[in-house]
């Protein structure tokens, strides 16, 4: 029998079925979903009425609830409907909307309105805009406050022009972005809901932020009309977010929308921050003005190919012109100019060395490369800064754990004035784009310089080097496998073009001391130092291979990291295979924060609470759908590594460690 309601419209319908026959119970209630619309469904008195799931007053699933006393009752907070006309008792004017419903031979069916063409909304003028801007990677987590805004990146990405991966964690999302900001100095989008799905967002953006990576951050929000007295989940995300954040803003009704997304990818790609943006849930479905522009970068990016001051720039030429044993230093704000810097290094013959962000930047393959410097560094770098009378730094920060001298002539070079002699005094800071700066310092010493040719004596200091590891490979104390066997043998198997995420810890330092890089791409969570952040990074690093950069297509992506960082983000395993992410993840398990006890032992303290109770990690891999093997001895560390960078879906080499042998 076929309900009837004054509010169904006219419009052309067409009949779905719904049920079967018998399928619902007298007195029962249910959920279906047609096309796009949830409709709650009930039997009563013999006959069948369908109605909109939702309650008119707070939204309740109506299908959720349950029929009393002939009344059908919101299971949230108990008001009543008339199951079949969705009218309320006692006369108000609050009833639930009905579509039309028939018992047929087959089954029975329900009649919707034809849907239109989509209604282009506010967030869709958005997503488009983050498109023209080149954002291509969306990582996050779909929720109830984010449903319009998801809905617009849903049709970007139907379009084929964005890729969106559906974290475990929100932290996951804002580490995958830092990484590929880092890795292409592109910005990526991070998604979460209000309240916890964005505060769980900020570890990986204050990353982002104090390594200076590109991040859009998207999050939703509860409504307007709710916002303030302290509603479910709601959080003042822009406080929040504060000094995470280069610029930020909530989007409201009455916003210039696609200028908000251009303001906040410009802020993200001059300032290299993050820029969030908080979406309030009933603003993300309002419909855009009539011919409403998407946004674009045209007209509104200057190129930053700026040259220094020539006043800094001669102090600085002039130093080198009398240097004999100049070295140069490079940072990771140095990552996209090397071939510049290469180039003037060759020109002088002078040692170039690393910071631990800047690792891999040059080979240590090449005649003139010393590897890294400070507390993750090689004992060739720091020889050449000891021995040095001039140091050339190229985008260094002069933190701490790098360990460049502050008691040496430098001259400092870097696209930020505020990096620019940070924490102490420099001989000459030179503001200006690092490439162009090179190339500037190259033409002016051309013939002119008179530094030593120093290759024949970095030659000897990595034979001694090499000698030492090679002595550091034996060691045994029969608890596992010391690092330096580790990392020499993943020197040798790993691709000479992977990227390569690692975590915090002493697997990190050993990593930096030990592995010799040929021409592979080094990421790390360097300022913040956050544990955990070697998996996430992967995920966003691998989304850059799937682009059409060749910079970056089809290059092997490769994780390292300890047990504690491992099991910060262990769920999101399951996103790397869900997507067929091709990453091998190379674990040090020796079921200890190696580093803390390390720290706990160096201040006098009792070792506390440093141990861990870890699952087999290659087990638990196996079991999502990866590739997990699990390592015990040096006769099994070449042929897993082996098999585990070949497999073509994730992969973890758990390799049973010793944590005293680092």
């Amino acid at each position: 029998m076929a309900a009837t309601n004054s509010k169904r419209s006219k419009a052309h319908k067409s009949w779905y079925k719904v049920l079967e026959h018998g399928e619902l119970p007298e007195g029962r209630v249910t959920t279906r979903t047609c096309r796009n619309l949830t409709i709650c469904l009930s039997r009563h008195g013999g006959e069948y009425g369908a109605l909109n799931n939702k309650c008119p007053h707070q939204g309740g699933p109506l299908g959720e609830g349950s029929i009393e006393n002939g009344f059908l009752r919101c299971p949230w907070h108990g008001w009543d409907f008339n199951p079949i006309t969705g009218e309320s008792p006692g006369g108000f004017d609050d009833g639930v909307p009905t579509y039309e419903i028939e018992e047929r031979d087959d089954g029975i069916y329900v009649a919707l309105e034809d849907e239109g063409d989509h209604k282009q909304t506010v967030t869709d003028v958005m997503a488009e805009t983050m498109v023209n801007w080149g954002v291509r990677q969306v990582f996050g987590m779909v929720g109830h406050s984010n449903l319009g805004l998801a809905d617009a990146l849903r049709i970007q990405e139907e379009a084929g022009n964005l890729s969106y991966y559906g974290i475990r964690h929100e932290g996951a999302a804002a580490f995958a972005c830092s990484a590929y900001g880092k890795l292409t100095g592109r910005p990526a989008a991070c998604l979460g809901i209000a309240g916890p799905g964005s505060t769980n967002l900020l570890t990986g953006l204050w990353d982002a932020n104090v390594d200076r990576s590109p991040v859009l951050a998207l999050s939703g929000q509860v409504d307007t009309q709710v916002l303030g007295p302290g509603a479910f989940q709601e959080v003042d995300l822009q406080a929040a977010f504060g000094k995470v954040a280069q610029w930020s803003q909530t989007v409201l009704p009455s916003s210039k929308h696609a200028e908000l997304i251009n303001l906040a990818l410009k802020s993200a790609i001059l300032n290299r921050g993050v820029s969030p943006l908080v979406f309030p849930d009933e603003v993300q479905t309002l419909p855009a003005p009539e011919k409403a522009k998407a946004g674009s970068p045209q007209g509104r990016i200057t190129p930053l190919t700026i040259s220094p001051p020539k006043e800094t720039l001669d102090q600085a030429i002039k130093l080198l012109k009398n240097a004999e044993r100049p070295s140069i230093i490079v940072g990771h704000g140095a990552r996209f100019h090397m071939d510049s810097i290469t180039e003037l290094a060759e020109m002088l013959k002078c040692p170039v060395f690393t910071t631990f962000k800047g690792k891999g930047l040059i080979s240590d393959n090449h005649p003139l490369g010393c590897g890294v410097l400070g507390r993750s560094g090689t004992p060739i770098a720091s020889w050449f800064m000891n021995e040095s009378d001039l140091l050339l730094v190229f985008g260094a920060s002069f933190s701490n754990h790098t360990g460049i001298s502050s008691k040496k002539p430098i001259i400092h070079v870097d696209y930020d004035n505020m990096a620019l002699a940070k924490f102490h005094p420099v001989t000459v800071p030179v503001w200006g784009e690092i490439g162009i700066t090179a190339d500037l310092i190259k033409k002016s010493l051309k013939g002119k310089a008179k530094s030593k040719d120093r290759r024949k004596e970095i030659a000897k200091r990595w034979l001694i080097w090499r000698d030492e590891k090679k002595s550091r490979r034996k060691d045994d104390r029969g608890k596992g496998l010391n690092s330096a066997y580790i990392f020499e043998e993943l020197s040798k198997v790993v691709s000479e073009n992977a990227i390569i995420a690692v975590d915090v810890g002493n697997n990190t330092y050993s990593f930096g001391r030990y592995f010799e890089c040929r021409n592979q791409a080094l990421l790390m969570s360097g300022y913040l130092g956050s544990i955990g952040f070697s998996l996430p990074a992967a995920l966003g690093a691998w989304s850059a291979t799937q682009e059409d950069d060749p910079k970056f297509k089809g290059r092997k992506v490769v994780s390292v990291s300890g047990d504690g960082g491992f099991g910060q983000y262990l769920a999101d395993v399951t996103t790397a295979v869900k997507y067929g992410m091709n990453i091998t993840h190379v674990l040090l398990h020796n079921k200890e924060l190696g580093k803390i006890s390390k720290e706990q032992k160096a201040g006098n303290w009792e070792v506390w609470q440093t141990s861990l109770h870890n699952p087999n990690f290659a087990d638990f891999v196996n079991s999502c759908g990866g590739l997990g093997i699990r390592v015990t001895n040096k006769k099994e560390l070449a042929p897993a590594l082996r098999k585990c960078l070949k497999n073509k879906t994730f992969s973890l080499v758990e390799i049973m460690a010793d944590v005293e042998l680092i």
